[in-house]
């Protein structure tokens, strides 16, 4: 006879907004970036075993919907994101988003998570992971250009894996200027708001952008970009948007996540295709270099790809282990028998 209680194979943990504080409040922000990051670098390590694909996009005049699918052969991850830059005008998230890690050999989900405080810790985590590899030796001091949703994430992931002490801030809306500042008062950084980008760079060896506008932009001109330096550019990624004027491209050594995915949204959208680039699983893996003089111009451009998410959901799984910080989710159809699905609806009423 079929059951109507699911059992405890058909129950998935579900990893809800609050608990995802919880569980972030419970290790510590610090913490929870360096373990994420540990997670992205552990995975970097086997990129080959990755199936990989750009993101499945449905682009629209308002923003994109995306889809982002991994799997490293045992386990497979997606996330659901969009992106709609004009949503704060209604008093809602520019990112929203929510991933799932399923079992490859039965297709059972393991795991499913809110994503959207997961994704800007993994965007930050994965940011200043790549500064391990990139930022001048001994950098102390970030600009952080746009001062939005993501920007405190990047200045204590900065701080927590790459030792910066510092970080000068500016946001063409000087209201965001001040959120984030307010925001990071407190946790051992040295808070300087600027007035402009051109102030917000001075002194700076690490400078990230990420501005929200679906727009070809250009917040960094190539006078604003000294030797040495190394750009963390995280706000171009769709067709469409960029941040970096094309000279700055030119003279930079450029490290990205999956070419296939970067030339199509990132800042190298503005070069001939067959630009050069490193791939960071090459230099995380020890496979190639990552800087290599101390005047080098480093640029990561960053548009996020699917295995990071896996890696942040990897982390999740494990780390709610004993903890109080998941609930089970009722998702899957669990009839006694497998063959008899309608017996189960019937039986219900």
């Amino acid at each position: 006879m079929a059951s109507t209680s699911p059992s405890a194979k058909a129950l998935v943990p579900f990893v809800s907004v609050d608990h995802m504080m919880g569980l972030v409040h419970h290790l510590g922000v610090p913490a929870a970036l360096r373990q994420i990051a540990e997670y992205i670098e552990a995975d970097f390590k086997r990129w080959q075993l990755f199936d990989k694909t750009p993101r499945v996009a449905s682009h629209s005049a308002e923003g994109v919907i995306e889809l982002m699918p991994t799997s490293d052969g045992e386990v497979y991850g997606f996330k659901y994101v969009n992106g709609h830059p004009r949503n704060t005008r209604d008093g809602l998230q520019t990112v929203t988003a929510f991933g799932l890690l399923a079992d490859v050999n039965t297709g059972y989900p393991v795991l499913m998570s809110e994503m959207t405080l997961l994704t800007a810790l993994r965007t930050a985590a994965t940011s200043a992971l790549v500064g391990k590899y990139l930022a001048p030796r001994g950098a102390r001091t970030m600009a952080m250009i746009g001062n939005g949703t993501q920007s405190e994430f990047q200045c204590l992931a900065f701080q927590a894996l790459c030792g910066i002490d510092s970080v000068r801030l500016f946001d063409i809306d000087a209201g965001a200027t001040r959120k984030a500042a307010h925001n990071l008062s407190g946790s051992g950084l040295e808070v300087v708001t600027c007035t402009s980008a051109e102030e917000a760079i001075e002194g700076a060896q690490i400078i990230t952008t990420c501005t929200a506008d679906k727009q070809y932009a250009t917040i960094l001109t190539d006078n604003m970009v000294g030797s040495g330096v190394h750009i963390n550019a995280i706000g171009g990624d769709c067709p469409g948007k960029t941040e970096l004027a094309p000279a700055i491209l030119h003279r930079s050594s450029i490290f990205v996540e999956y070419p296939e995915q970067t030339r199509i949204e990132g800042e190298i959208q503005q070069l001939a295709a067959d630009h050069p680039v490193t791939e960071l699983w090459q230099v995380i893996s020890g496979q190639a270099e990552g800087r290599r003089r101390p005047d080098e111009v480093t640029l990561f451009d960053s548009v996020g790809f699917a295995t990071e998410d896996f890696s942040a959901l990897r982390f999740v799984r494990d780390a709610i282990v004993g903890t109080p910080y998941s609930q089970p989710l009722d998702l899957l159809a669990d009839p006694d028998d497998p063959r008899d699905l309608y017996g189960m609806l019937m039986r219900a009423v």
